[in-house]
């Protein structure tokens, strides 16, 4: 049995106990692959299907890895076929929410696992200026999970986790 994700109104309360309470969320519950599953705008209480409908069949997923008490490693990534847009960085989590803080080092393109084009980004200075998640809340059961948050622009999005790479 599929393990259910939180959608619309039970979204939106979840959200409003992380904001009161946190969501208790830490680094091991990050890590993972996450595909795209849902996206809300920040106006809008539905569902934005047309960019759903756009970025799922490109695979786009978050990928977060923990390292050993350093920074969290961040890609975010989009494919058609064996062509990979790879956008590749470090994290951290910051306050009680917590914020998943994050910056991206390069972008790369890859054919397959093979890396054609790679280029440098350069680091925001200021943290404050820094892309974030605030983290709503996660859940996992066996190799099934779902992950809630709200980006930097407002945007809701919630992922689902990927299975693991046979």
């Amino acid at each position: 049995m599929a393990l259910a994700h939180p959608e619309g109104t039970a979204l939106l309360e979840l959200e409003q106990h992380s904001r009161r309470h946190g969501s208790g969320l830490t680094a091991n519950d990050l890590e993972g692959t996450w595909q795209l599953w849902q996206l809300w705008s920040r106006r809008q209480a539905r569902p934005m299907p047309a960019a759903v409908a756009l970025l799922r069949p490109l695979g786009a997923c978050l990928a977060i890895t923990a390292m050993d008490g350093g920074p969290l490693g961040v890609r975010n990534s989009v494919q058609l076929g064996s062509l990979q847009l790879c956008f590749v960085g470090e994290g951290a989590l910051r306050g009680r929410r917590p914020l998943l803080v994050f910056w991206f080092e390069r972008v790369e393109l890859r054919l397959a696992r093979r890396l054609l084009w790679q280029r440098p980004l350069p680091r925001p200075g200021n943290e404050r200026s820094r892309p974030f998640f605030a983290l709503i809340a996660s859940r996992r059961q066996g190799e099934e999970g779902w992950l809630a948050a709200r980006g930097r622009g407002g945007g809701l999005a919630l992922w689902r986790l990927a299975p693991p790479a046979p």
